[in-house]
């Protein structure tokens, strides 16, 4: 029978272990590579650590932890933000483009492997289907939080 958390998991289990594996040779995670490019892609030349959790779809933690390792590795800058003096504006470095470029070949290649499976012309509306599961998903987490914050972690049974 086919569900979708399980099919969900898969597809993504096997995709970012594929990609990790493709990927180790550069230095870089998966996660790393994520925030590279929300960095890269960055209109206004960098996120605050706010933005990059939100768009990571991660709690703050993990990426306040994972951001010192990237800025340890001299992959990002963090200097103040200039219109917000309590958040900090996360900025690519040279070495961190450099990266990302060479880390995106690797992921455009995987990219199109995946989607390879698809007929063709069913890629853009696989992609966008997908992408209203995910919004439907996000709006379902938003509700329940607004009901009841959702525990840190879960009690023991």
């Amino acid at each position: 029978m086919r569900r979708l958390p399980p099919l969900l998991r898969k597809a993504w289990f096997s995709l970012n272990q594929v990609f990790r594996l493709r990927i180790a040779a550069l230095g870089i995670t998966p996660d790393h590579y994520s925030i590279l490019r929300w960095l890269h892609e960055s209109p206004s030349g960098g996120m605050t650590q706010r933005e990059l959790t939100e768009a990571m779809a991660s709690d703050p933690n993990t990426i306040a932890a994972t951001l010192r390792r990237m800025e340890a590795a001299g992959f990002l800058i963090r200097p103040p933000h200039q219109r917000d003096r309590r958040a900090r504006l996360v900025q690519i470095t040279s070495e961190g483009e450099r990266l990302f470029f060479q880390a995106r070949s690797v992921a455009q290649a995987l990219e199109a492997e995946a989607l390879g499976e698809l007929p063709p012309g069913e890629i853009h509306h696989f992609l966008e289907l997908l992408e209203g599961v995910g919004e439907a998903c996000a709006k379902a987490l938003a509700a329940q939080r607004e009901q009841e914050p959702i525990p840190r972690s879960l009690p023991e049974p």
